[in-house]
């Protein structure tokens, strides 16, 4: 399915990692902060554990969110699943979980969306498990997906043509458009700075039906220029700073998300 991220109104806001300047990212704190707060769109990262289940983390390791040594992928789900991930943000979230793919889908509200990064490696039998999961989950309708990996999204595209991807760049490719178009990309989604020093690619991307959506920003100031160059959406730290932005530029509500246009951190 395609999820139009493109359209008339103002950027989307995405929550990067859910409200994850209110919250412990990727925790449901975060998550659900951004989705009562009016943003349409959160942004997750998921990876796969010892016994390939599917949990939402940034970090290949845990010290930084948990206070623990070790790996993702060197621990079982069981495992994953009794650590604190919110006390390193403060002693408010203590308890809150390292959530799986499954825990954050089920949780979605009904008119919530998921931009789900494929964070590193990952084989084509745990691609394979996470496409499962997403499309056997009544929520899965409602989930794009993106990752820096080319050959990780190359694998995806295979195995579900189609599906809605996003490309994840660090710095500007040579010919954005003719990458996505390479992949079947719906989207394609560099650091914020690339689109404000080198303005003219998005026009190209958008003749070629391509949205943008950019990482990560989190100032005003910055949102000025990104809605003056006509970005579909902004990945931030603070959704709902975003969209009171947002309101208090534009008549009418801004709820975070926009209708289809009638023309074509790491």
């Amino acid at each position: 399915m395609r999820i139009p991220l493109r359209g008339t109104g103002p950027a989307l806001a995405i929550a990067h990692r859910g409200a994850s300047a209110q919250a412990p990212e990727n925790t449901l704190a975060a998550f659900e902060l951004a989705w009562t707060g009016g943003a349409r769109w959160v942004e997750a990262d998921v990876q796969p554990t010892a016994d390939s289940e599917l949990v939402i983390l940034h970090d290949p390791d845990l010290v930084r969110t948990t206070g623990l040594p070790g790996t993702v992928r060197e621990l079982a789900a069981a495992a994953l699943a009794e650590l604190d991930a919110g006390s390193w943000f403060g002693p408010a979230f203590a308890g809150q979980r390292v959530p799986s793919l499954r825990q954050l889908l089920d949780v979605m509200p009904d008119r919530g969306h998921l931009l789900l990064e494929i964070k590193g490696e990952f084989t084509p039998e745990q691609i394979v498990r996470k496409l499962d999961t997403i499309e056997g989950h009544p929520a899965g309708d409602r989930v794009a997906l993106q990752s820096f990996e080319i050959h990780v999204l190359e694998t995806v595209a295979q195995l579900r043509p189609g599906v809605d991807l996003g490309v994840l760049r660090e710095h500007l490719d040579e010919d954005p458009v003719a990458l996505c178009s390479w992949l079947g990309a719906s989207s394609y989604n560099p650091e914020y700075r690339e689109f404000l020093e080198n303005p003219a690619v998005i026009g190209p991307l958008h003749e070629a039906g391509i949205a943008v959506a950019v990482w990560t920003s989190d100032d005003p100031a910055e949102w000025e220029q990104l809605d003056a160059l006509g970005v579909d959406a902004i990945i931030t730290n603070d959704p709902v700073d975003l969209l009171r932005w947002q309101t208090s530029r534009a008549p009418g509500p801004i709820d975070g998300t926009a209708p289809a246009r009638s023309t074509s951190d790491r």
